[in-house]
């Protein structure tokens, strides 16, 4: 009966900490003019949903990576170098959004693409592969820039010139009926068609199958290396739909964007459950994961901690995570 009750209680932690935080938030929260909690409105709540947008769409990649058995360092990169060329494209280029929105899904899935071919066909540590791919994207976030944000103001040709905003811009940055977020929308779809690939496809029990033992995996006839290679293809191509959405939501493209971001990406899926060492988790719980670090950064934010500091707590809460799990599994 003690060893069902834990692994009752251990299947619902992450709901738990999300209950746990949402009511320390409320908590916390100081009120409004009419003595209403601000944290329990609804305009609070799909403020954190548009700023966690960006983040949970990472880890919504990241969770298929990490499920395999990997790791991917290099996706706040990607997300930089994709907001930049979609920015250089559209604003600079003049490109339609209809070939511009594809055409930089197909850079971020491709920069995916090769850290998968690297880590199955070289068995190199996809640590390794992923900082290495990690650099080389902002490199070339910087490159297509020339070192500077891609905005609507810039100088051409000696003279200084200003265009308008593209519409796909103003589109994604938009609202639903003027409250719900688009970038939710596009976070809450990624999710829920990962969630599928993951869950009902010969891919999704493929990454299950090699990150429990893959080795067992190989012998049973997967064939692995191309289930890595598309799950870090995966992961790149929602980098780049973050990417996207970074450059929609500042509205330029920054060669900084997207630093430290793969932290919060990785930080959502271990809270969520997702094991480290792979075979076992769930792209739902990711959600609650996301939606945990998300109302983590506003008591932070409340309690006046800066970035400096909000990193340091990030970095112990996945630290504490991963000693939960290694706890649970011995």
């Amino acid at each position: 009966m003690t060893l069902k009750i834990r692994q009752i209680l251990g299947a619902s932690r992450p709901l738990l900490i999300l209950a746990a935080v949402f009511v320390l938030c409320a908590a916390l929260s100081p009120t409004d003019g009419q003595g209403a909690n601000t944290f329990l409105t609804w305009g609070s709540q799909t403020n954190m949903l548009r700023f966690m947008s960006e983040y949970g769409i990472l880890a919504a990649g990241m969770t298929l990576v990490i499920l395999s058995g990997g790791i991917d360092l290099s996706v706040g990169s990607i997300l930089g170098f994709t907001a930049v060329l979609f920015s250089w494209m559209t604003i600079w280029k003049d490109v339609p959004a209809v070939l511009a929105v594809p055409a930089c899904l197909a850079a971020g899935a491709a920069l995916g693409g090769v850290n998968g071919f690297l880590v199955a066909r070289f068995r190199i540590q996809p640590f390794v592969v992923t900082l290495a791919m990690m650099v080389v994207a902002r490199g070339l976030a910087k490159l297509v820039s020339g070192g500077q944000k891609v905005s609507t103001a810039f100088e051409q040709n000696g003279d200084f010139v200003t265009k308008p905003i593209p519409p796909f811009f103003d589109f994604l940055n938009d609202r639903i009926g003027g409250t719900f977020p688009v970038v939710g929308v596009v976070f809450l779809a990624a999710i829920l068609l990962l969630w599928g690939a993951a869950r009902y496809t010969l891919f999704g029990r493929h990454l299950y199958a090699i990150g429990g033992n893959e080795e067992a995996a190989r012998l049973s006839g997967v064939r692995v290396g191309w289930a890595k290679a598309g799950a870090y293809a995966v992961s790149g191509l929602m980098a780049a739909l973050a990417g996207l959405c970074d450059a929609a939501q500042q509205q330029q493209g920054d060669p900084e964007a997207g630093a430290t971001y793969e932290l919060d990406a990785i930080a959502a899926v271990v809270i969520g459950g997702t094991a480290l060492t792979g075979g076992r988790g769930s792209m739902s719980l990711t959600l609650v994961g996301v939606l945990v670090i998300g109302y983590i950064d506003q008591i932070l934010s409340l309690k006046g901690f800066d970035q400096s500091q909000r990193l340091i707590a990030k970095g112990l809460i996945i630290l504490g995570a991963v000693l939960l799990q290694k706890r649970e599994r011995v």
